[in-house]
This record gives structure tokens, C-alpha cells and sequence, in this order.
């Protein structure tokens, strides 16, 4: 008797476990596309011409396309800070494009979204261009990535011309070493250089490279949650196709390049449904900057946004976002409402029921937006910091108020075409100026003298702006701001 009632115990607690791992939620898969330099209106969605984007459009038509989407600051190492914390970039001590050597990176102690996904059993795998520090100390595997295929820093780090000559001597390439393609598998200390990228032929082969290692990360993977971040070095120049796709735009280059990075999706997606998973994969397609317009027909579109890369303005800091999720977004929607790659992780730490940062993280989670079509604004305001500590402009919903300072500038002076760079302007604005984005998105009325009550409510989001982060065009150091990771 005993033995028997010892049976049915344990089968009634089998069972009840059975029914417990049913009821659990089952984690999605998570993959972050990460584009270099592609602007707002590069996508055949957003207006692309004389090439089209049809994977990402279908993408864009069945998910949730973003149209108010704005990067923190518009350039490559800040940027990306901001995607993988979800904090300013400037709060970490993150600015600019880091160089070669530079002996900085992201700190330690910084949260990424690998070590946060890692920590709710996820593997970990980046893919293509990390720019956050190339010494051992800051490089992906010492940030929660279990493994890492990639270029540390931009493809035109590299001792070679526009022209795809060797550098020559004295110039501003000849100072940079040979560019390495790295690999690092999961406990290795030190990278292997697998590949030395030396000519525009080597560059060619990136965007396949990439592709097909994400695509044996997901096969490996497709059995347990995985978290998946590729950073394509397109369509930073220099850029380049691989022979297949080369002439296949009437564009030209840059349009090969964007059939290529729109094939590199599609085998992302075979692969998912091949395996039976692309339903509860989240795939979130954005880019960490907009153009850089100075390179003519070798680089792309703001969509009639003011300026490009490197600018506060919004063609540097408004690009293009796409979710994709079939299990959750059923019918596909566009989303107008103010939102920041900051949000991403706090979306995704929401989604997995993350809660052990240290750390106050700027961030807002967009979640609602996924399961809710008629959600409201998760955000109604943005800092639009440059350079060190430099703040450029502030947002309250379609409001935005820039202050006086110096920037870089497109207007006025002609690009250059086929690889080479033309020349920047320099402006300054010089006194206060109120853009209304709802009607004026590319910031030309200066409407301030009609606004007043707005200009107050600017302000004052601007003093807490200055308060949290400080602002060095107002010599103000901020409370909140974190050191950088560096070197001795």
C-alpha cells in the first residue's frame, strides 16, 4: 500500500510539473540587425530609387515600421553604446568613432543586452562591425557574447585609399593598421585574426561572410533561445559587393550593396522557417546613423531630412526601424510616435522579465506597442547630445528646440561620387530656434517667436537634461555620468 501511494504521488507530481514547464512562457529568439550609415530613405518603404528592398519591405508590410525613430547621436561607437545599454551615450563616457588602439571602450561594468539576455539562459552570438574598443579588455566576448566574427572598428580604418591603392605616405589612412577580421570563440582570451581585409575585392566578401555565419549561429541554436547581433559594415565606405550582385541596380554600387544586405535577410529568414521558428523569432532591423552625404552616390537618402551623419539634425539621427515578430504582430502597422534605439532594451528587458540593472537606464519600453496597436506614446521627449558633452537640441513630442553651436554641415558644398569624399561646410546656429516636426520635419521655420510657452517647456526640459548629464556648451558636468572604460 505504502509503495502505491508513493507511485501516485509521484505521478501526480510529474504531471504537475508537466503542466508548470506548459504554463511557462516560452522565450523568443531575439535577432538585432545593426546598419552602418543607412539613412531613413534607403529602404524601398521609406522611398529608396533605382533599387528595391523587397525581403525588408515584406518585413516592414507584416511587422511594425517605426517613422519617428531616432538614435541618440549620430555616430558609429556612440551609437552603438546606446543600442547594446539602452543608455545616452554620454552618460557612459561614450563619444564619437573610436580609432585603432584608442585604449577605450565600453566599461565592464556596463549591462549589455548580451549579458542580460545571457543571464536568462539565451546563447550569444555578434556578428560584423563592434567599434566599442579593440584591446582584449572591450571586445564582444568580454561583454556577454559567447562568440564573435567581426571587424572591431569601421571598414575604412584601413591603410588603403579611396581609390583602393595602398595608402600613401603622411596621409590619414597610412597612420592605420592592416583591418582584421577577428574571431573569438567562447572562453578564448585573445581574438584570431581569420582574415586580413586589405583590398575593395576583401571588403566584397563581408556582407556573404557575415550573412552565413549568423545563419550557422541560428541552425546551431535552434533549440534553445538564442540572441543573435549583426552589425553589417554596409554601407559605411567604402563600400562593396560581392560579384554576384555587383551591376544588379540601376543605382549602382550602393544599390548592389542594398540588394545584397536585402538577400543577407532573406537567408536570415529561410533559415528560421526552415527550422520552424521564424514565428516566435523578434528581429528588430534598424541603422546607427543616418547618411554620410559627403560621399555622393556611394552613400544614401535622409528622405529630405535636414543634413546626415555627424549632425543633431534630423537626417543624422532619424533612421528607419522594423520589427518583425509573426506570433505577436499580426497585421502590419506603422508607428508615428517618438522612439529612441535606446528603447530596444528596455523592450527586451521587459519581454524576458529582466530587472537586475544597476544602473537607471534611459531607456522606455516600447512592449505595449508590440501587443497593443492602439498603445499609446511611450516616449514623449529626447536630448540630442554631440561631440564630448555638447547639448545641441532638446524634443517634447513633435517640438524641438536647438541651441546655438557649431556643426557640421552638407549644405552648400557638392559631394564627391564613386568612393571618393567631398568637402563638409562648417555652420553654427546662434541663437535658440523652434522646429515644429509635425509639419516642418526637415527644421527650416524657425517658429520660436510664435511659440513662446513651447520655448519655456524646451527649457526647462533642457535644464534636467543639463542637471542628469551635463552640457559642456553651458560648462555644466551633470550628476549622473559614468567613466568610460580605459586603459592605463
Amino acid at each position: 500500500m505504502k509503495r502505491f501511494l508513493t507511485c501516485i504521488i509521484f505521478t501526480i507530481s510529474c504531471i504537475s510539473s508537466l503542466f508548470a514547464q506548459k504554463a511557462k512562457p516560452q522565450l523568443p529568439n531575439i535577432i538585432v540587425i545593426f546598419m552602418d550609415d543607412m539613412g531613413y530613405g534607403d529602404l524601398g518603404v521609406t522611398g529608396a530609387l533605382d533599387y528595391e528592398t523587397p525581403v525588408l519591405d515584406a518585413m516592414a508590410n507584416k511587422g511594425i515600421r517605426f517613422t519617428n525613430f531616432l538614435v541618440p547621436q549620430a555616430v558609429c561607437s556612440a551609437s552603438r553604446s546606446a543600442l547594446l545599454t539602452g543608455n545616452y551615450p554620454n552618460r557612459m563616457g561614450i563619444q564619437g568613432a573610436y580609432g585603432p588602439n584608442v585604449k577605450k571602450g565600453l566599461a565592464s561594468e556596463e549591462i549589455t543586452l548580451a549579458e542580460m539576455l545571457k543571464s536568462k539562459g539565451y546563447a550569444t552570438q555578434m556578428v560584423g562591425k563592434w567599434h566599442l574598443g579593440n584591446e582584449p579588455q572591450f571586445l564582444p566576448t568580454k561583454q556577454g557574447f559567447d562568440h564573435y566574427l567581426g571587424l572591431p572598428y569601421s571598414n575604412d580604418m584601413w591603410p588603403v585609399e579611396f581609390d583602393g591603392s595602398p595608402s600613401k605616405p603622411g596621409s590619414q589612412y597610412s597612420r592605420y593598421p592592416v583591418l582584421p577580421l577577428l574571431k573569438i570563440a567562447n572562453g578564448q582570451e585573445f581574438p584570431d585574426t581569420i582574415q586580413k581585409i586589405k583590398t575593395l575585392e576583401d571588403q566584397a566578401t563581408l556582407t556573404s561572410t557575415y550573412t552565413h555565419a549568423a545563419v550557422d549561429f541560428i541552425q546551431a541554436h535552434k533549440k534553445k533561445p538564442f540572441f543573435l547581433y549583426l552589425a553589417h559594415s554596409m554601407t559605411h565606405v567604402p563600400i562593396a559587393a560581392s560579384e554576384r550582385f555587383r551591376g544588379s541596380s540601376k543605382q549602382g554600387l550602393f544599390g548592389d550593396v542594398m540588394h545584397e544586405v536585402d538577400w543577407s535577410m532573406q537567408e536570415i529568414l529561410k533559415t528560421l522557417k526552415q527550422n520552424k521558428i521564424e514565428d516566435n523569432t523578434l528581429i528588430v532591423f534598424t541603422s546607427d546613423n543616418g547618411p554620410w552625404l559627403n560621399f555622393g552616390n556611394h552613400n544614401g537618402s535622409s528622405a529630405g531630412f535636414r543634413e546626415g551623419k555627424g549632425a543633431g539634425w534630423e537626417g543624422g539621427v532619424r533612421v528607419p526601424c522594423i520589427l518583425y515578430w509573426p506570433k505577436q504582430i499580426k497585421q502590419g502597422r506603422i508607428n508615428n510616435h517618438l522612439s529612441s534605439s535606446m528603447d530596444i532594451f528596455a523592450s527586451i528587458a521587459e519581454l524576458v522579465g529582466y530587472d537586475q540593472h544597476p544602473h537607471k537606464i534611459d531607456g522606455i519600453s516600447f512592449l505595449s506597442t508590440i501587443y497593443n496597436a492602439k498603445a499609446g506614446p511611450h516616449r514623449d521627449r529626447m536630448y540630442y547630445y554631440y561631440n564630448r558633452n555638447d547639448l545641441e537640441a532638446v524634443r517634447l513630442d513633435n517640438w524641438k528646440l536647438v541651441f546655438p553651436h557649431q556643426y557640421r554641415s552638407y549644405e552648400e558644398v557638392m559631394p564627391a561620387d564613386n568612393g571618393f569624399a567631398g568637402k563638409y561646410n562648417s555652420k553654427r546656429t546662434t541663437e535658440l530656434e523652434l522646429y515644429d516636426l509635425r509639419r516642418d520635419p526637415g527644421e527650416r521655420y524657425n517658429v520660436i517667436t510664435m511659440y513662446p510657452e513651447i520655448k519655456e517647456k524646451l527649457l526647462q526640459i533642457a535644464e534636467e537634461a543639463r542637471e542628469d548629464l551635463g552640457d559642456d556648451l553651458t560648462k555644466r558636468s551633470g550628476k549622473n555620468r559614468r567613466p568610460v572604460g580605459q586603459l592605463p
